[in-house]
């Protein structure tokens, strides 16, 4: 395809989409890729290799061996990075002749079963982050020319610019999510693709002391093992390529009092916008500020079953769901049928959100 017949004006709007609308995402990928009539598109975080990217519809394949294998680990296409910031468009022909590429392992135990092997890089960055549009060209389609390359290093300023709006976005969606939690008296921590801090509101800075703090823009408690669980946890839903939408809860124990209870979890309109810097969320539950409420109580409060109640009660405490099923001598599935009946009564959606409400129900019951 000549360079006059790509169509990146078309790649831009539907990037500025999906910027406002993350469930756009492997659209605009699709889009990229017909706009330039290659084989398949991806948007890599240059920085951060996360698994859970952008892609178009039939490199779908491709990217679950690249995870799968562990390509995306020994990607050399990385080493461009430095290139692609200074020229705004790399491709391998920059660093690899044709003959090297038919000798190199990545494209040809990695790529060539797929029939991929030529790409180019368009340069995507806002601040210090830097992304990377990368445009997947088949064997048969054979290698972008100058002229296309100089046109995607002309494209990569127009990149920029949706990049930027949608970090302000996804940063204001967030600030959003944080007077939320704060107004319900919730503490919560917003971490971004690093899993460094980037946002804490007042409820969980009065957290912060000798049990709990922030080193080197990282959350760390007085308990290593804690720590490590933590570190495990943010494991799990940044570099999973399908992430669960939370963790399970993390148990932190203090010099003087019951434990404390982090919840780590992705919120969809945030976390799932490619460019936003907010990838996880953790909310705390201090059990010594609020206790269980009774199961009367909840009955009365929320009309549920004598079963539901008891499971409530015992979720409040911060307990996985499969040790309460244990304690309760139910199945586990029973046990989340029963929490999927408690959301629905009392109108929320992930165990935090239910913790947090049972915790003010309590410390209300206490107070009368």
């Amino acid at each position: 395809m000549e360079m006059g017949a790509f169509d990146l004006d078309a790649v831009g709007n539907a990037i500025a989409e999906a910027a406002a609308d993350p469930t756009r995402w492997d659209a605009a990928m699709d889009v990229a890729a017909d706009a330039t009539g290659s084989f398949g598109a991806m948007l890599f975080d240059a920085k951060g290799h996360l698994p859970g990217i952008p892609k178009s519809r039939r490199m779908g394949p491709s990217l679950e061996t690249y995870i799968k294998d562990g390509w995306i680990d020994r990607d050399d296409r990385y080493n461009l990075l430095p290139l692609l910031v200074r020229r705004g468009a790399v491709s391998e022909l920059d660093v690899l002749t044709p003959e090297e590429i038919v000798r190199h392992p990545y494209y040809q135990e990695f790529l060539a079963p797929f029939g991929l092997r030529w790409f180019a890089g368009v340069k995507v960055a806002a601040g210090d982050d830097l992304w990377c549009l990368s445009i997947q060209r088949s064997i048969q389609q054979g290698p972008f020319s100058p002229s296309e390359m100089q046109s995607f290093a002309d494209f990569s300023r127009q990149l920029g610019s949706a990049a930027a709006f949608a970090r302000m976005l996804s940063f204001a969606r967030a600030e959003g999510a944080m007077d939320a939690f704060s107004a319900s008296g919730t503490p919560a921590v917003m971490l971004d693709r690093n899993a460094a801090v980037i946002l804490v509101n007042e409820p969980a800075e009065r957290l912060f002391g000798r049990d709990l703090w922030v080193t080197g823009r990282h959350l760390a408690c007085a308990d290593k093992n804690a720590t490590d669980a933590l570190k495990c946890a943010f494991h799990v839903l940044l570099r999973n390529p399908t992430p669960p939408a939370m963790a399970n809860p993390v148990s932190l124990p203090r010099l003087g009092g019951r434990p404390l209870l982090a919840y780590p979890m992705r919120l969809p309109r945030i976390t799932t916008n490619a460019f936003a810097s907010c990838q996880i969320v953790i909310c705390f539950v201090d059990p010594d500020i609020y206790p269980q409420p009774s199961e009367i109580a909840l009955r009365t409060c929320f009309g549920l079953t004598p079963a539901e109640a008891r499971l409530a009660r015992r979720i409040s405490s911060g307990a996985e769901l499969k040790a309460v099923a244990d304690d309760l001598g139910v199945s586990y599935e029973t046990a989340r049928n029963q929490l999927k009946a408690v959301f629905a009564k009392t109108d929320t959606h992930r165990q935090p959100e239910l913790v947090a409400l049972l915790a003010r129900i309590a410390s209300t019951a206490q107070t009368e």
